[in-house]
Order: structure tokens, then sequence, then C-alpha cells
């Protein structure tokens, strides 16, 4: 009996022409093939750019916010780099006198070349976190995060590979997994560029914390940019009752302002809470500044004295619960290699 062919055909010995092979969705004239490469070229002539990542769907907000930059109490982080390619270099970091963290030390490194990214560090209760991103290509990226504690509940491993197209990014992560019995927490997202402004997008989540027990949620994402990338707006919409919104715009070179509304409307709870925010960059400073509705003003000072030592002062008031909080901190920079080496124009003298 014999077997259909999937080669292309082939040239006639005698003629020269091409003698029929059997038709194979694996040869690249088939139909599939052909409107698949007619859908390709027509997304390509649109031009669509890159909408970004879902997790970086409001990045310039978080940027401009100080909920990922406030303190209290003090801090210092000394670096030291012995390498800049590959990039290596190790931090000491300390923070006592927090109102609602204990003092703690903390030593991390970084390991870095174009394709690789190794970040680790252990605190001195023993806690050891590690950081490992693989870039296969320039597209497709896989990333590790895991954190060993001694306290009960505070382990955690997580793996995500990201793909990202022209005008288009996917992803897939899981927390905790466990594959004997497939539970743990598993997320996907998509977010798909629809014209030069716009992009929508979706993410999932499924929770699985027993075999016989699981949980699915689905959030809408919508990302609108302007035509000159001076503003994005964005907004999540969860159908279990969470709205959340941002704005963010760049008013000059120096300065930036961005805006945040989350809507809780559940039937356990009903919350919302809006945030304000500007930053403001010197020749050698930044200063932030936040206000939300539950009456918390917070601002942040960092000032570069030379690219080597930067000081720090941040502040927060709570005019509802009538308290306050201050930090301070720096942070030094060494290095063992020459201004050649780490790319700079030694001053002449």
């Amino acid at each position: 009996m014999a077997s259909a062919s999937f080669e292309k055909p082939a040239p006639s010995a005698s003629t020269g022409t091409t003698t029929p092979a059997a038709w194979s969705y694996f040869n690249p004239v088939s139909p599939l093939f052909s409107a698949y490469d007619r859908f390709a070229s027509w997304r390509r002539d649109l031009g669509l750019p890159h909408p970004g990542t879902v997790e970086n769907i409001s990045k310039e907000v978080k940027a401009t916010h100080l909920s990922n930059f406030i303190f209290d109490g003090a801090r210092a982080d000394l670096t030291k780099t012995f390498s800049m390619s590959p990039l290596f270099q190790v931090t000491h970091s300390f923070s006592l006198g927090s109102q609602t963290l204990p003092s703690s030390y903390n030593f991390g490194a970084i390991f870095a070349t174009q394709k690789i990214f190794l970040q680790g560090g252990v605190d001195h209760e023993g806690s050891v976190n590690g950081r490992f991103n693989h870039g296969w290509t320039p597209n497709s990226v896989t990333k590790v995060n895991a954190q060993l504690s001694q306290q009960v509940g505070h382990n955690m491993i997580q793996a995500e590979h990201e793909y990202t197209g022209t005008d288009f990014a996917i992803s897939a992560k899981t927390l905790n997994p466990w594959p004997l019995d497939l539970t743990g927490i598993y997320v996907g997202s998509y977010l798909q560029s629809f014209t030069k402004n716009l992009a929508l997008g979706v993410e999932t989540y499924l929770q699985r914390p027993t075999p016989d027990e699981s949980e699915t949620s689905t959030s809408y994402l919508l990302k609108y940019t302007s035509n000159d990338k001076n503003w994005i707006a964005t907004a999540q919409l969860q159908p279990s009752g969470v709205f959340q919104s941002t704005y963010w715009q760049k008013l000059s070179e120096k300065v930036e302002v961005a805006a945040e509304l989350q809507v809780i409307a559940t039937p356990a709870r009903r919350d919302a809470v809006a945030t304000l925010g500007a930053k403001y960059d010197f020749r050698l400073a930044s200063f932030k500044a936040q206000l939300d509705s539950t009456g918390k003003v917070s601002a942040l000072l960092e000032q570069r004295f030379t690219p080597a030592f930067a000081f720090l002062v941040a502040g927060e008031i709570d005019h509802f619960k009538n308290a306050a909080k201050v930090g301070v901190g720096v942070m030094i920079e060494g290095s063992t290699l020459t201004p050649e080496e780490m790319g700079m124009v030694p001053e002449i003298q």
C-alpha cells in the first residue's frame, strides 16, 4: 500500500516540468498556509505597535506613584560593581527603626549577560530569594522566581514564559504548582493592539488549592496611548466587582503626573480609593509627591550628590489616623573598575 507523499513536486527529468504530488496541509502552497500568509501580511501593513505586557500595563503610573518606594525609619544600600560585561555586583542593604517592619539585613548579588539574568539574596533570618530570567530569543523569555523561608506558608516558586510579537504579548504563569495533582495557581494573559492607540487584553486566573476544589476568574483590560506617547490611560475590570483605572501624562521633560482609581463592589466589601501623584526630575535629584482619598500625603526626595552617592528623605502623614512616618536613607555605589572599563570618559585635569 503506497503512502501519501508530503514532499514538494519534483521536476521531470525529460520535460523539466513538475509532476503533481499528494496534497498536504504541510505543503507551503496549501490553502491554510496561504490564508495565514495573507493574514500576517495584512497585519504587517497595519503597522500596529507593540502594546507592552499585561504585567507592565501601568508601569508608568507605578514609577510615578510612591506605593513601591515609600519607606520609614533608616536604610542604607551599599553596592559594589566588579564587572560590567558580564554585569556582576553585590549589595548590602540595612534597614532599622521602621514602625511597620523589623530591623533587617539583606545581602544580594546580580549576574547578567545579554541572555541571562540572575539575582539572589539572603537576609539575617536565613530567608533566601532568587530570580532567573533566560531570553531564548529577543521575543521569548522564561522567568523563574523562588523564595525559601523558615516561616510556614512563606515558601514560593513561580515560573513564567512570555512571548512578545510585533503587536501582541502572551504569557503563561504558574505559582506553587504541584504536578502530581495539578494544584497551585495558573495565570494566562494576552494583550493585542487593535489600532495604533488602542490595545485590548484578557487575563485568566485558575486557582486549585486542592485537587477537588478550583476557582476561576477573568479580567478584561484596556490600554489607550496617545499618538505622541505623552499620555496613557488603562482600565481593568473583573466581573466579580473589581474595577481599576489609571491615567499617566508627561507634562514636560521633567514633570510627570499620574492618577489611579480602584473600586471594589463585592457582596463582602464596598470600597473605593483614588490616588494622585506627581514626579519632578531635577538635574541631580528626583522629587515625588502623592495624595490619596484615605487621607495619606506622601513625599520622597532622592538627591544624588555624586554618581556614587545619593541621599533619600521620605515622609508620610495620615490625616484620618493622625499618624506620621519619616524615613532617611543613603545609597552608596562603589566599583573596582576604571572609568574606561565602565564606559566613562575620565575628567581632564
